[in-house]
């Protein structure tokens, strides 16, 4: 087993801090990432630069401006693949035309400005010619239409793509000529106007998510892969990149939707009392039943039969009830214990459910205890000194106990009736609930057994029976890690795989556990080196008195969940953290 010990390091991954009503308990071992990370955290300093990396790519192939590769970039999301694509499928000319790039070739317009006026056709005046402006698509107004036109579409949140006056023009207005306009008349409005555009980046691209830490972090994440996966943010929260809710595979995202809701709301304590109580037929209130006769009354003093729940008198024998023909028995009856047996399934889940969100619970608060342990066994005098198999053992112990958590809700959902009824007859439900359940109490068993051995005083033992007990640990370390990709494999080929509905999709299973997203590396760190890397499109005016600190999570569309933090920035200073609706106002 010598190359296991030499491959402890495969089971590093980082700390949980994702089930249900659970706080992120901080780790003292902090997981490093392998090499090539598919996630990345983007911070306020390395927004920028990862804005300009998408839009280098673009101004590159297409030899564009950077007002024009935004533009692109904007109307496609940021996704840079997909606007490939479509550069390669339909061209460029298709390409621009659809975004909003305008298109003109520039013949001698400056001869139609050489005239010491010229009609401007919004407000109908002649104005001089230094006082009008031509966009790229050719169409020429004077500067106080155009300013107008801005200021209202950047109060209306418009800003990323503000369109020509033209009628029927789709042109997209050139950024640098609106930042001059706007910054003449209201600084505070060309602020608001570049922050949108820093917004953009993270708002509008599939593929960065803000990390949903409270309060925030300031963070965004960002993933290079699949869109569908769980991350960790530098802040220590993990959290499902698609739905932004806590990690939660094996279950898909509805699932956990629905199943957070279920344990969060009253749902279940309303199908206990349609299970246990009636109507009131008079009050309405509820009644539950302390005997065995089948005619009940009321506080209010109203009686009533048990059966039907129909109003009655009180003269009545075992038997009936005066004047009262029950004819709807079965059917209460069969509803009844069909809501009875909806209650039941529900609370087997549950019940297991928190059972190990509490086991989780127990166990973070028991790594303090083992690891002094490990500091007792390194100081005595023995021959062992590595116990790093206690640490791996401890990650894997958290990693299976939250899969395992989370597998009750998976079951709850895929052999219940609200998603799948029409998916699978009895017949195939069955089988399949049987091979899951199969795999799922393998590794209940070996989970259990790990936290077991784990719990040992194993600072007391000899070094013989502390070799052992390592040797437990790493065995069902592997064995544990074995079972959950055979269960995710499981759920992604024969259970959800097996579906007509795609919308079931879960996370894949990772051996070393949630990726921690390495940071971003800012390209500038000082005013300099921002001077070089600072979109000229986004901070090359002076903007009054705010910070433009544009962390990954700063930006502002989620700004209302940010902390207000300021950072100045070559001359640029707006504070990302901020609303924008706040900063203009302020």
């Amino acid at each position: 087993m010598e190359d296991c010990m030499s491959s402890d390091d495969e089971y590093y991954y980082s700390d949980l801090n994702s089930l249900d009503g659970l706080e992120n308990y901080e780790s003292d071992f902090q997981w490093v990432p392998p090499k090539g990370s598919t996630t990345q955290v983007i911070t306020k300093e390395s927004l920028l630069t990862a804005q300009r990396e998408d839009l280098r790519r673009v101004m590159e192939l297409l030899s564009l401006g950077e007002h024009h590769a935004r533009t692109l970039l904007i109307y496609h999301r940021w996704d840079v693949e997909k606007l490939f694509s479509v550069y390669v499928d339909k061209g460029k000319a298709f390409l621009f035309a659809e975004a909003g790039v305008g298109m003109v070739e520039h013949q001698n317009h400056d001869s139609l400005l050489l005239s010491s006026t010229i009609m401007c056709d919004i407000c109908i005046e002649d104005v001089p010619s230094d006082d009008a402006t031509r966009m790229d698509c050719g169409h020429c107004f004077c500067n106080n239409c155009w300013t107008e036109h801005f200021i209202v579409k950047i109060s209306e949140g418009q800003s990323k793509r503000i369109r020509c006056m033209a009628h029927k023009c789709n042109a997209i207005c050139d950024e640098a000529i609106v930042r001059k306009l706007v910054s003449k008349k209201k600084p505070n409005m060309a602020e608001k106007f570049d922050r949108f555009l820093l917004e953009s980046y993270i708002d509008d691209n599939k593929r960065v998510q803000w990390c949903p830490s409270t309060p925030h972090c300031g963070n965004a994440i960002r993933v290079e892969d699949d869109d569908l996966c769980e991350v960790e943010c530098s802040c220590g929260l993990q959290f499902c990149f698609s739905c932004l809710s806590q990690a939660h595979s094996p279950c898909s995202c509805l699932m956990w939707e629905l199943w957070a809701k279920k344990c969060k709301d009253e749902s279940e304590t309303v199908n206990w009392m349609t299970v246990h109580t009636k109507p009131c037929p008079k009050c309405h209130k509820p009644v539950e039943k302390n005997g065995g006769c089948n005619l009940v009354s009321c506080i209010c003093g109203q009686s009533f039969c048990w059966l039907c729940g129909g109003a009655t008198g009180r003269d009545h024998t075992w038997t009936s009830i005066t004047n009262h023909s029950c004819g709807r028995y079965k059917e209460q009856e069969k509803k009844a214990e069909q809501a009875k047996r909806d209650l039941y399934r529900y609370m087997h889940y549950h019940n297991r459910y928190k059972a190990h969100t509490d086991s989780f619970k127990l166990e973070s608060k028991l790594k303090d205890t083992i690891l002094e342990k490990v500091n007792v066994s390194e100081e005595r005098e023995s021959t062992l000194r590595d116990y790093s198999w206690v640490n791996n053992g401890l990650y894997r112990l958290f990693r299976s106990r939250r899969v395992l958590s989370y597998t009750y809700p998976f079951a709850y959902y895929m052999f219940g009736d609200e998603l799948f009824q029409d998916e699978m007859t009895q017949e195939e439900r069955d089988i399949k609930q049987h091979l899951f359940e199969d795999q799922q109490q393998q590794l209940e068993a070996n989970v259990e057994k790990l936290s077991r051995v784990l719990e040992e005083p194993f600072d007391q033992f000899t070094d013989d029976k502390v070799m052992e007990i390592r040797m437990q640990v790493i065995n069902l370390s592997v064995i544990i890690d074995t079972i959950c990709q055979k269960m995710y494999d499981c759920i992604e080929n024969d259970l959800l795989g097996s579906l007509q509905l795609g919308i079931h999709n879960i996370a894949p299973y990772k051996s070393k556990g949630i990726e921690r997203a390495s940071e971003l590396s800012a390209c500038w760190a000082n005013k300099a080196s921002a001077d070089e890397c600072l979109p000229l499109d986004c901070g090359g005016t002076t903007q009054p008195d705010r910070s433009s600190g544009s962390g990954s999570s700063e930006e502002s569309g989620c700004s209302s969940r940010k902390r207000a933090r300021k950072e100045g920035l070559a001359g640029a200073v707006f504070d990302l953290n901020l609303p924008a609706e706040v900063v203009d106002r302020n």
